[in-house]
């Protein structure tokens, strides 16, 4: 299983929406996927149709003797399965940073899941925010992926959590969380703006920066209101297909199983 961190401390960059759509693409290929929500405001979960109830988040696993296996409810997607969150997940905030093993604490309770073999892949929408969630995620992850607005503001918010990403490495905490992939979301090709934002990002990280961009698109927001990713709702819509084609260039990249 490999786990994979959706990250970006900056709010309003398409994290959820790629966290639900790139999970919902990847298992309608056939992929054994988890969609961990880590965000306290719930909206991976509810966007995706499973109750956000108290005591069903991570947050008893956590600070508690609660199974990991307890938590995970399916969803309409066969191999789509997913943990929510609720807003009792703001307390492990608290409660995590009065225990020694807090940064590592995440990888504990999802080393199960890894020797289960039950999934392929599992990744995790994280809050938007520097808190010991987002930093837990990364000292769990085997991959960070960065979802980045077209936008000069959203480069700055690139610049801060590739660096924290870098901190983990050279702090020891988690030395193989390797920076899976940039993703350039809310794309508007008609502006020289949105178009000089993503060729400074591809000069800077090259291969690093998906091929796949994500455009604009009210059905993004549709989609969510009725609870359905993006394939649910319109699968013919353009950032549908981006979604889906994401999916395709995310597996590419992935090692070849033996």
């Amino acid at each position: 299983m490999k786990i994979i961190a959706i990250a970006n401390q900056k709010g309003g960059v398409g994290k959820t929406t790629t966290s639900i759509n790139l999970a919902a693409s990847l298992a309608v290929r056939g992929a054994r996927v988890l969609l961990l929500d880590l965000d306290p405001q719930g909206n991976a979960s509810s966007a995706l149709g499973v109750p956000c109830e108290e005591g069903q988040s991570l947050y008893s696993v956590l600070a508690g003797p609660d199974s990991v296996d307890d938590k995970i409810q399916s969803t309409r997607f066969p191999t789509l399965h997913v943990i929510p969150a609720t807003t009792e997940l703001a307390g492990a905030e608290v409660e995590l940073v009065k225990a020694d093993n807090h940064l590592v604490r995440l990888r504990e309770v999802l080393e199960p899941l890894r020797a289960q073999n039950r999934f392929d892949y599992l990744l995790i929408d994280c809050p938007p925010s520097l808190g010991i969630l987002m930093t837990s995620a990364l000292s769990a992850a085997d991959g960070l992926l960065i979802p980045i607005q077209c936008e000069y503001f959203g480069l700055e918010g690139l610049a801060r959590i590739v660096d924290i990403h870098q901190q983990i490495i050279s702090s020891g905490i988690n030395a193989g969380v390797q920076l899976e992939g940039i993703l350039m979301t809310m794309y508007d090709g008609r502006t020289s703006h949105a178009r000089a934002v993503v060729e400074e990002v591809r000069k800077a990280f090259e291969d690093i920066v998906y091929r796949t961009v994500i455009p604009r698109s009210i059905a993004v927001a549709e989609s969510q209101s009725f609870e359905k990713a993006l394939l649910e709702y319109d699968s013919s819509n353009r950032a549908t297909l981006a979604y889906k084609a994401l999916a395709d260039e995310f597996l590419a990249r992935q090692p070849v199983k033996c």
